[in-house]
């Protein structure tokens, strides 16, 4: 009975005052020494974009009432997860603009998220829907997104209507430090049903995937709670470790990772750790390019950058410098696990060319190949959320300029 009162306040108001953007789609936004495609003005970059856009909203965003949600699938729209919540918030909050709708779209995401709190920790969302009895807890990922999506809300609508987004996302901050970042190793726990002392998952077992630098020191910037910057400190070294190990061939990072405290080493936890290739370069960290290049674009930060230059300095020779050669997922040794292109491995790491001006070419015909290549909710959101960063409309609320 505890969320009753909560869920039926945000599903009192059928009308809803909405505001102008402060900061419209497209926003053409200068990242320290950054290229960009260089064979379509900037015009026809965000043109192509928006059209990305209004297909992504067209194939996944499902409206319920006063709710929105991103379908996990194209055909069948009856599933929902976290992390998709969290790329629907953010992506909404940057096509304000462009979309009339976009604050409206914005709303019923988050009311959605709210109205299926984790079962652990109400503050957080939990990890799918429809739920599963034992396993309506929540995931990283999924909350660090739509915090941060909040806080582009604030900044791009104000937090004096219907919903105080400043307010909620410091509330979901809070929870995020309190209940899945480890208080020793100041990771990133798996979601909230991690206990940080257990034997299998625990404080020092996390998913490279989940380590969004640029998020966490937003985050700091809006609490000043140091504990952050920690966070990144931490992330950083986590991934230098993995890309320094002797039999990691291909300098990329396994989806999941754990820290010996003997050793004093991160290492690849074992296949199966979770989900599948756990061990290798596969479905979780095909996002570590984009994640750790948009810090090192949005920060200027030298480490994020040289973690994501050596990501793809393997990946640019191996693929015989064609970024349409390059696999879904590679064991460390550089074997590939699966032999087909996927935007969801590719666009990544247009992110990371983006910081390299050497990389000119090999930008150029990654985003021709890209640019309206359509698959799934999973890869169609991971391409449009880095596009958004490679057509230079990406931009972090801590960093943002005055209002134009």
């Amino acid at each position: 009975m505890r969320y009753i009162v909560p869920v039926l306040l945000l599903l009192c108001c059928s009308m809803f005052a909405f505001s102008t953007p402060n900061y419209p789609f497209p926003q053409h936004m200068s990242y320290e020494g950054a290229i960009s495609p260089s064979t379509y003005t900037q015009d026809q970059l965000d043109q192509n974009t928006l059209h990305y856009y209004q297909e992504w909203k067209k194939n996944y965003l499902v409206h319920e009432g006063n709710f929105y949600r991103i379908a996990t699938d194209k055909k069948d729209k009856s599933r929902t997860v976290s992390e998709g919540q969290g790329y629907g918030m953010l992506i909404s909050a940057y096509f304000a603009g462009a979309d009339k709708d976009a604050q409206k779209i914005f709303d019923g995401l988050f009311r959605f998220s709210r109205a299926h709190p984790s079962s652990i920790v109400p503050e957080l969302t939990t990890w799918q829907v429809p739920e599963v009895k034992g396993e309506s807890d929540s995931a990283f990922d999924g909350d660090a997104d739509i915090a941060y999506a909040l806080l582009l809300a604030d900044k791009q609508w104000g937090s004096n209507g219907e919903i105080n987004y400043k307010k909620e996302a410091l509330k979901i901050i809070d929870a995020i430090m309190k209940h899945t970042i480890g208080s020793k190793s100041h990771l990133p726990m798996l979601g909230d049903w991690v206990d940080p002392n257990g034997k299998q998952y625990n404080q020092y077992t996390t998913r490279s995937s989940d380590f969004m630098i640029s998020h966490f020191r937003t985050f700091y910037a809006v609490t000043k709670d140091k504990r952050w910057l920690k966070v990144v400190h931490e992330t950083q070294k986590a991934l230098l470790q993995i890309q320094s190990l002797p039999h990691n061939k291909t300098k990329l990072v396994s989806d999941f990772l754990y820290y010996d405290k003997k050793k004093k080493h991160f290492f690849p936890t074992q296949k199966h750790f979770l989900e599948e290739e756990d061990d290798s370069y596969y479905y979780n960290a095909c996002r570590v390019p984009w994640r750790v290049g948009v810090d090192a674009l949005l920060y200027n930060d030298a480490t994020s950058r040289e973690i994501s230059q050596k990501l793809l300095a393997w990946i640019y020779q191996n693929t015989q410098k064609n970024p349409q050669n390059i696999k879904s997922g590679y064991h460390l040794d550089g074997t590939v696990i699966g032999d087909y292109p996927s935007t969801a491995f590719i666009t990544p790491f247009g992110v990371a060319a983006k910081s390299d001006p050497k990389m000119q070419h090999y930008l150029d015909a990654l985003y021709d190949f890209v640019k309206n290549r359509q698959e799934n909710y999973y890869e169609d959101s991971i391409n449009l959320l880095s596009l958004l960063i490679i057509t230079n409309n990406y931009w972090d609320p801590a960093t943002v300029k005055a209002v134009k």
